[in-house]
């Protein structure tokens, strides 16, 4: 191990040596590391031993929204899918705050594809584009069809008030994190508070599904390898993971990810083609989605506002951040349109 790979950023890698050595059969005694690319969130490595590979995921060096962060729950729900037909990485290790200082969780890594880029989505035919925006929506609708309670997810949350808890929780949030007034925001969370309607139903829900958010098959990019970056997963309203995920199409959000979103391209099948098929798939009522989609753009108006608020300090790592800050007010005007417009 070179001195440079010791001293890499947010990790010691002689203390994951000496966990790796007791909690990971057969590993090779040296471990490599480098930061990934992708994730405005969370700092995600990849460890090497020169014979297999893991995924690293620890918080950001600046943790300003704590319960976004939550590695223990990911790791969780990781290991719990490994036994449904839901795709995820192999959990190996949950390394406590006594390694790195912070929580960490470990799994195996898993060869695929990430589409990152609005340039590697269009390097596909328009036929595997669509195949792939399909398949992500079917892998969502079979998430959604895992009972918890078969899984050892019974008491992962609380489904009841879901949507009511998401609204206040998300407006607490922005109190931890804004670095500027913003009228929009205050009357979005009021607009949300006062149309919370009734849960759809209860399920697992990822909390952040999107299109770079998964490893899909490099000779079919219409099968999902696996889903990643659960932090966020619980029990709650399917409905909301749906709403987010339709929201990323936006073009306000391209700033998010370094201005090149792919989940933003125009080459993807329409939002309301989308919907329809995930309401097919997972055989549910949507509508009511107006009020989902004016959640997903609370909720990533207020993440893209922690990670300018971390890049302002100087806590992020890795490139694209500086732009972050400039989605924050057109996302937050865009949930207040679809609210209007489907009031």
């Amino acid at each position: 191990m070179s001195a440079d790979q010791s001293t890499l950023d947010g990790l010691d890698l002689p203390a994951l040596e000496a966990f790796f050595a007791e909690h990971v059969p057969g590993f090779g005694g040296t471990l490599n590391g480098r930061l990934l690319q992708g994730g405005r969130s969370n700092l995600t490595y990849l460890l090497s031993d020169g014979r297999r590979r893991w995924v690293l995921r620890r918080p950001p060096l600046g943790g300003l929204t704590p319960s976004a962060h939550d590695m223990g729950r990911e790791y969780r729900v990781v290991a719990a899918l490994g036994a449904s037909d839901v795709p995820v990485a192999r959990a190996v290790a949950f390394a406590e705050a006594d390694v790195l200082g912070v929580p960490c969780s470990i799994v195996e890594y898993v060869e695929g594809t990430v589409l990152r880029t609005t340039e590697q989505l269009h390097a596909l035919s328009d036929a595997d584009i669509a195949r792939c925006a399909h398949g992500l929506v079917d892998a969502l609708a079979r998430l959604h069809a895992v009972a918890p309670d078969e899984v050892g997810l019974g008491d992962f949350g609380r489904p009841e008030g879901y949507l009511g808890r998401q609204v206040r929780r998300w407006r607490d949030q922005w109190e931890r994190v804004r670095t500027r007034p913003l009228a929009d925001i205050e009357t979005l969370h009021a607009r949300l508070a006062d149309r919370c309607p009734p849960e759809s139903g209860a399920s697992i829900v990822h909390g952040d599904f999107r299109i770079d958010n998964a490893i899909l098959d490099p000779g079919d990019p219409g099968r999902v390898l696996a889903i990643v970056d659960w932090e966020m997963a619980t029990l709650g309203d399917p409905l909301a993971d749906l709403g987010l995920h339709l929201v990323y199409a936006d073009p306000a959000f391209a700033p998010v990810l370094a201005g090149s979103a792919p989940s933003t391209s125009d080459r993807l099948p329409p939002v309301d083609q989308l919907a329809q098929r995930y309401a097919e798939v997972a055989g549910r009522d949507i509508g009511r989605l107006d009020f989902y989609l004016g959640l997903g753009y609370f909720k990533i108006a207020v993440i893209a506002e922690g990670i300018h608020a971390r890049f302002q300090q100087g806590l992020t790592r890795g490139s694209g951040f500086e732009r972050v800050g400039e989605a924050v007010a057109p996302l937050a005007a865009a949930g207040l349109r679809v609210l209007a417009t489907n009031s």
